[in-house]
């Protein structure tokens, strides 16, 4: 056949003749042949040939109607037909049906959608599937819409069960990911006025049965409340709201429980039709008539409707659900009653003739299953893939191997092997690490005794580094000892506790200062050296007399004891307290007479130089937001009140910041009271202790570490801490401020 070029609308012209041909036919070879005599594009040629397919579905309407469907489905056929030909595009059979439904009526359409249920394996194919599943969507929910949920029951759910077999398990638009529930549903029942009760009284007494349920009002209201809690279960959380629940189920229940059903099947001996028996009606929505609450409450489905409704929601509230809020979880009396009631519910299943032992535990397993369900939405929903077969050479050739392979040597058995261990002085665990670990030496605890397994130091290399920070040589200054460590003083605990014999003594007294207890232990461990115990003793001797802030010095010799050098501390902490506090109500009486003698303007100055931070300053600007004039006042004078209760308290440290801001008028007012003044020497000359310490000289341990605090102490200053030692505070004003640093 010769080839031919043409516009579309010749193609258009010669399809359609040939597709009449095929319908007449019912075959695709006239189409193919005309498809095939184009010499153009085949996108082209698809194009056109799918527009021929839907004007041809004009032709048809007009031709046979509406009431042939097998017609429909033949030409259906016909295009999938050409789609499997790559003749036309893939979505084409879909988009056929969903104008053929558009131009039929409901009834018709439910009897053309049966082709599309039997054919969902071919929707399913690779070819269709990816192509056609948004179409089929978009033509299934147009069906909803156009139908009734209540009337057109059947038909709905066939739609939904074809999308539940097309779609995969996975797929988002057919799961409802985070468990939203349906509010819009709402049941409408009376609330205004209870229902007349005239024709009630006018009935004759005789009417009237021992087991018929009177209905009231309230029954009737809290019966249908009970929707809103089916319809959102997350209301049950609220505390209001549960109360209100609790009540009404308990009322409802108790109801079901006092008027039972019974089997009239089995009471009155009659033959029952089962065919007849399962033919029921069934409504989408409940009727809230008053009027017929008595007669739902005496029927069977309705009951077990309404029980199935309260087991769900109990499982609801009892299962975790990856979507739900935190705040949404029952107490533990609540969970306890929702358990009690779960099984009533059961048991009035189990009541409810007829079978209604089968058909409770029919719904039991239903939700054990639901079970498996919720924890699977709650791992995001996976694809569900079946487990691959093995192959067909995999299975022959196992075959194979089992047919070939060699009897093997029977293994020996537990007991034998364990008997065989034991002789040879082994272990047996059933793990082979377990097995080389116990194995290793024949005796386990004497390789715990080894000396290999000894981690702890000996004493001497331990406190090495100690020892030799106590030598004054060192130069190193209090703070920066181990024995100031925290971390060196909870080690050296556990080592003495382990390695010293002087750790645990008949002492009551607990240790006041792990630095001096330290020292302490230092020098009895010392002694158990002949050839270090002169050296190391001499050593701690020179270190207690630098401590000069406690003001004592350690006399080492083999008959203190632990009591008297605690009572030795006490002294010592009592000296430097009450010293300070001395030097604190000075400051404080000077304050006022001083305060004038600061500049206003500069006295943020002041506060950085004493060591105030930001946030302190702040605070002490606060203090006296309120006042104008002696705002700036005010603030000096809670600044050296708050300064005089610090340790850098003093009389020095205050003169020589105010030198270098050159506030020369509070130096000038200051220098009286300085502790060099003649007049400060002659009055401390009084005293018994300073006098002794003015005319002795003193000795060589002594002026050393007086000096080398005197150097401690400028170089605190040059650096603007301002602290100054307690010695100084403390009369040993001997040396003097020209005496050369050491």
């Amino acid at each position: 056949m010769t080839t031919k070029h043409c516009s579309f609308e010749l193609m258009r012209s010669q399809f359609q003749e040939s597709l009449k041909s095929c319908s007449e036919k019912k075959s695709l070879e006239p189409l193919n042949k005309a498809f095939d005599a184009f010499n153009t594009s085949d996108s082209d040629k698809r194009s056109a040939l799918d527009q021929v397919l839907r004007d041809y579905l004009l032709v048809l309407f007009s031709s046979t109607g509406s009431a042939d469907t097998i017609s429909w489905e033949e030409y259906l056929q016909l295009c999938i037909e050409a789609c499997r030909k790559d003749m036309a595009t893939t979505t084409m059979p879909v988009v056929l049906l969903g104008d053929i439904f558009d131009a039929l009526t409901l009834d018709k359409c439910e009897r053309l959608f049966t082709f599309v249920e039997d054919n969902v394996s071919i929707w399913k194919e690779d070819l269709f599937f990816s192509a056609c599943k948004n179409n089929l969507l978009r033509m299934c929910n147009d069906l909803l819409r156009r139908l009734s949920r209540s009337q057109n029951t059947v038909f709905c759910g066939r739609i939904l069960l074809f999308l539940a077999k097309f779609f995969p398990f996975s797929e988002r638009s057919g799961l409802n990911i985070v468990s939203d529930f349906n509010v819009e549903n709402i049941t409408e029942f009376g609330l205004d006025e209870p229902m007349d009760t005239k024709d009630a009284d006018d009935k004759s007494d005789d009417d009237e049965s021992p087991d018929k349920l009177k209905i009231d009002y309230n029954l009737y209201t809290k019966f249908w409340k009970l929707q809103d809690f089916f319809c959102n279960p997350n209301l049950c959380y609220n505390k209001v709201q549960w109360k209100l629940f609790s009540s009404h189920t308990s009322c409802v229940l108790s109801a079901f429980k006092s008027f039972k059903l019974y089997d009239e099947g089995k009471r009155s001996n009659k033959i029952v039709n089962l065919d007849e028996s399962l033919t029921q009606h069934y409504f989408a929505k409940f009727l809230t008539n008053q009027k017929l609450l008595e007669l739902q409450l005496s029927d069977v489905s309705f009951r077990r409707y309404v029980l199935l409704q309260f087991l769900i929601l109990f499982q609801y509230l009892n299962s975790r659900v990856k979507f739900k809020s935190d705040t949404f979880e029952l107490k533990s009396d609540q969970t306890e009653w929702v358990t009690e009631t779960t099984q009533l519910v059961y048991t009035l299943l189990q009541e409810t003739p007829p079978d209604g032992v089968k058909f409770s535990n029919t719904v039991k397993n239903i939700l054990q299953r639901e079970e498996f369900w919720n924890s699977w939405k709650n791992e995001g929903c996976p694809e569900l893939q079946c487990p691959p077969a093995p192959a067909d050479d995999d299975v022959a050739s196992d075959s194979k191997k089992r047919v070939n392979s060699l009897p093997k040597r029977p293994q020996k058995r537990l007991g034998q092997i364990i008997k065989d261990a034991t002789a040879h002085k082994k272990f047996v665990f059933g793990n082979p690490e377990l097995n080389k670990l116990w194995n290793h030496m024949p005796d386990n605890l004497e390789a715990c005794r080894s000396k290999e397994r000894d981690f702890l130091p000996s004493l001497e290399s331990y406190f090495e580094e100690a020892i030799e920070q106590t030598n004054p040589a060192a130069m190193l200054e209090e703070e920066y000892k181990k024995v100031n460590d925290c971390n060196f003083g909870w080690r050296a605990l556990r080592l003495l506790a382990r390695r010293s014999p002087y750790f645990f003594s008949q002492s009551n007294n607990l240790i006041a200062k792990m630095p001096e207890f330290l020292e302490n232990m230092i020098l009895r461990i010392s002694k158990d050296k002949p050839t270090e115990s002169t050296e190391v003793k001499m050593e701690l001797t020179e270190v207690k007399q630098e401590n000069h802030e406690d003001m004592h010095t350690i006399e080492v010799n083999d008959g203190d004891t632990e009591d008297e050098e605690l009572m030795k501390s006490e002294e010592k902490k009592e000296e430097v307290t009450a010293a300070h506090n001395d030097t604190s109500k000075l400051m404080k009486s000077l304050v006022p007479e001083l305060i004038p003698l600061i500049p206003l303007d500069n006295w943020k100055k002041l506060a950085i130089k004493l060591g105030f931070a930001d946030n302190e300053i702040e605070y002490f600007e606060g203090m006296s937001l309120g006042r104008r004039k002696e705002h700036q006042t005010d603030c000096i004078k809670e600044m050296l009140k708050y300064w005089c209760d610090t340790d850098d308290c003093s009389i020095e440290n205050l003169t020589y910041t105010l030198e270098g801001l050159e506030f020369m008028e509070a130096v000038e007012f200051l220098k009286p009271h300085h502790p060099s003044s003649p007049r400060v020497q002659a009055n401390r000359l009084k005293s018994p202790v300073s006098a002794a310490a003015a005319s002795s000289p003193p000795s060589d341990g002594w002026l050393t570490a007086l000096k080398r605090q005197d150097k401690k102490y400028w170089n605190r200053r040059f650096d603007g801490q301002l602290k100054l030692g307690s010695a100084l505070s403390h009369g040993f004003s001997v040396i003097q401020s020209d005496a050369p640093f050491v």
